[in-house]
């Protein structure tokens, strides 16, 4: 039997006294996300969200709560080289700011600060409009579902725990 192999990520749906949330452009598909990322070997996953939300952004973060996990169990074939992605498990986690600047980076064009109600306006995703959508309507149990995004979004299953 082969080892199982998964890619362990993190995401932040970072919020402001204003009622904003976080946003940022990603170069390489020009598409409106949310920041976070893949957990690097040996690092925790707080630890590697609140890395990633720095590079992507500029703005550095606390973590509050957990709200949901998530498992895409397709695969599919990957770009720079990478022959399949592999199945990843995600973890969506509340942030606050408590300092830094916006800002760009490598893997994104802009980042800024959109009202809570005109998120879904710019993040089109299907997968990442489920999720925020997830962490509206979180109300203290944790959310988990199973998706595949490739070839077309799919829910395989909901629920929570």
């Amino acid at each position: 039997m082969q080892m199982p192999v998964h890619i362990v990520a993190a995401l932040g749906f970072v919020e402001n006294d204003h009622e904003e949330i976080l946003i940022v452009k990603e170069r390489r598909s020009g598409e409106w996300v949310f920041p976070g990322g893949q957990v690097e070997a040996g690092e925790n996953l707080m630890d590697g969200l609140i890395r990633e939300v720095k590079e992507e952004s500029g703005i550095d973060v606390e973590i509050s709560h957990l709200t949901s996990i998530y498992s895409n169990t397709g695969t599919y074939k990957g770009h720079s080289g990478v022959k399949i992605v592999p199945a990843k498990v995600m973890f969506d986690y509340v942030c606050k700011p408590i300092g830094g600047e916006l800002s760009s980076s490598d893997e994104t064009s802009n980042s800024k600060w959109v009202k809570k109600n005109e998120v879904l306006d710019m993040v089109t995703s299907p997968a990442l409009r489920t999720r925020f959508q997830a962490y509206l309507e979180f109300e203290g149990n944790i959310f988990y579902m199973d998706y595949v995004t490739k070839p077309e979004f799919e829910v395989k299953l909901k629920r929570t725990i």
